[in-house]
């Protein structure tokens, strides 16, 4: 279901675990983003702060824009460029920098773009970190420095060559190589474009056929890969006849995928076929979720006799909970494949080398593999609302249901005889998000249906 943002909820700034993110020129500016990059550089400490960007047009203006705002109060900027977020996430700890900060707005449309704060250890700030973070900011108590006191800014050619180095350390690289598998990529013209081809043809031998791999930023889908923004991955996947087509969103940190047949297969089985994979091939141990993941991936799980922890949502969440109970994989369901062994981050590249893996060690199709998966349905919607309208919103749905039903945790997860719909407010987007599981497409397309449906009827009530 597709709904009409208004422009008043369009033009709002989002700042919350997800960092600071908005419309470029209208509640995301420049200025916005100097002061922002001070703010980091006050709350971190002088010293190399890494930078990164996706492929966006206004990236390289906002990346000029942190650079001024960290010199001011005495950091040293480290250029990455045009870079993917595992990446940078991976060289924060390696490099001794105090933190990080990634230009991009991911999956939201092009004119969004964003500010994303990663910390020492290689990891976004927490709700709590990020609200320091926040506090800092609206004092607007920076220690500027002098002029002879300005750190020089540096630059990292070869950004991804550690990550890479991870990733072929961790998958079977000869049995892959041996393959010879067909690849379509779909980049969205984001930093998949840069490094996606190298990844899966020069490194794993893959015969790859690219889509959208222009690094332009002028992305000629939607960059959410859902599988409706996937027509183009599918008709090259049929055309070529590969054995899995791939799709990025712009900074590289969500994988969908297309099977052999030319079907989207949906977010969510990403990650149930990435857990599969890895607690076959690489060990036994905790998987961490957040809490809208399919039941497809406990039921994964429980094969192995592997116990999964449900979070909130947002990487971090996941993150910590995956160092917190020695998990050895995890993830979110927008294709976030999160792997311990490489670093517990949202990884489109590790993502990819781990189903390649997959095919390489089974005769099975990806048609067959999903074909043999517990047949779950997930559908979405979403209501564009104000802030302020979420917890009147929340109360009413949350009334309308017997107590025993409902999870806190996050928003409100309500557990149903034959499925789970979850509604929360998104941290990225002016919206109301829901999400439904049911066992047939119709089943869970009317759950979606009805919960969008008791939104709209509580914000007509509210106005």
């Amino acid at each position: 279901m597709s709904e009409r943002t208004p422009q008043s909820i369009k033009e709002a700034l989002k700042v919350g675990v997800s960092g600071v993110r908005g419309v470029v020129g209208v509640s995301f500016t420049p200025q916005l983003a100097a002061t922002f990059a001070q703010a980091f550089g006050t709350f971190v400490g002088p010293g190399p702060v890494l930078i990164a960007r996706d492929t966006r047009p206004t990236g390289a203006m906002i990346e000029h824009a942190v650079v001024a705002g960290l010199q001011s109060v005495g950091c040293a900027p480290v250029l990455t460029g045009i870079c993917p977020t595992p990446t940078l996430l991976m060289m924060v700890p390696g490099t001794g920098a105090r933190g990080g900060i990634a230009i991009t707005a991911s999956h939201n449309p092009a004119d969004w773009n964003a500010l994303k704060f990663i910390g020492p250890d290689g990891l976004f700030l927490s709700e709590s970190r990020a609200q320091e973070l926040f506090d800092v900011y609206h004092q607007q108590d920076f220690p500027l420095v002098q002029e002879n006191e300005i750190r020089r800014i540096r630059t990292d050619p070869y950004p991804t060559e550690e990550h890479f180095k991870r990733i072929l350390k961790f998958v079977d690289v000869r049995s892959i190589r041996r393959r010879r598998l067909k690849v379509a990529i779909d980049c969205c013209n984001g930093v998949g474009a840069l490094y996606s081809p190298f990844l899966l043809g020069t490194l794993l031998g893959c015969e790859v056929y690219p889509v959208f791999d222009t690094p332009s930023g002028q992305f000629e889908r939607e960059p959410e890969p859902l599988p409706q923004h996937l027509g183009r991955l599918s008709r090259t996947v049929l055309e070529h006849r590969c054995d899995i087509g791939f799709a990025q969103d712009p900074d590289g940190d969500r994988l969908a995928i297309v099977d052999d047949q030319g079907q989207p297969i949906g977010e969510d089985l990403t990650l149930a076929l990435a857990v599969w994979q890895v607690l076959e091939a690489h060990g036994r141990g905790p998987v961490c979720v957040n809490v809208p993941t399919s039941k497809a991936v406990d039921l994964i799980a429980a094969k192995y006799q592997c116990p999964v922890v449900r979070t909130r949502i947002g990487e971090i969440n996941v993150a910590e909970a995956m160092l917190k109970h020695g998990a050895v994989v995890g993830g979110e369901n927008i294709g976030g494949v999160m792997i311990s062994a490489i670093h517990p981050c949202r990884d489109s590249f590790a993502g990819m080398a781990v189903i390649l893996e997959m095919l390489a060690s089974r005769p099975e199709r990806v048609s067959d593999l999903v074909g043999s998966l517990p047949r779950f349905v997930i559908a979405r919607g979403k209501v564009p609302i104000r802030a302020e309208q979420a917890p009147p919103i929340l109360r009413h749905i949350r009334h309308a249901h017997d107590p025993a039903r409902i999870n806190l945790l996050d928003g409100l997860f309500i557990d149903l005889d034959h499925g789970w719909v979850h509604v929360r407010r998104s941290n990225t987007e002016s919206v109301m998000r829901v999400t439904a599981e049911a066992e047939g497409v119709e089943q869970a397309a009317a759950l979606v249906e009805h919960y969008t449906r008791m939104i709209r009827e509580q914000i007509r009530a509210m106005t």
